[in-house]
């Protein structure tokens, strides 16, 4: 069973069972053809519609559909989703980075953002040098600097805080 939520209001209940699908408890019969690649003609109680995937993102359980011209968003939750928030483990995507700690002693040779930067996972942050060889040190994941606590020339101690992040 899926769980529906389109537009973030309308809320539907989605099963497919032997070859039907279930809207809310209710038999629904389609009949669909695929016109091309992501684009359908569909007919239900005597309707038709033409409906394109616009978007999907299976990863953050997403699509976006346009219905007769009409864009809907689609928020697709399953019954995994039910067993991961009932063990709290739903927001983990939602547990930021606050802070990058050195890895290493060290010094800093050149600092390669600024305050406010909106940074991307792995984007280039500073250069540290240590044991005679650089390191550029990149972002963790994607990210905003709130505050840089280093400049060039500093010398850095092993897990001393260096950049702030905001969520």
């Amino acid at each position: 069973m899926y769980r529906i939520k389109v537009n973030g209001t309308f809320d539907y209940n989605l099963e497919l069972s032997k070859g039907n699908w279930q809207v809310n408890g209710k038999t629904i019969e389609l009949d669909q053809l695929l016109i091309k690649d992501k684009v359908f003609h569909i007919i239900h109680d005597q309707k038709s519609y033409q409906v394109e995937v616009v978007a999907f993102a299976k990863a953050d359980k997403t699509a976006t559909l346009k219905v007769n011209g009409n864009t809907y968003n689609l928020l697709i939750k399953d019954q995994f989703d039910d067993l991961l928030q009932a063990l709290g483990l739903d927001n983990l995507q939602a547990n930021k980075i606050a802070e990058l700690k050195a890895p290493m002693p060290g010094l800093v040779l050149n600092v390669l953002v600024k305050e406010g930067d909106q940074l991307k996972k792995g984007d280039n942050l500073f250069v540290l040098e240590a044991m005679k060889m650089e390191n550029i040190i990149k972002a963790p994941a994607d990210v905003s600097i709130k505050s840089i606590k280093i400049k060039a020339g500093d010398k850095v101690e092993k897990n001393q805080t260096l950049i702030l992040f905001d969520h």
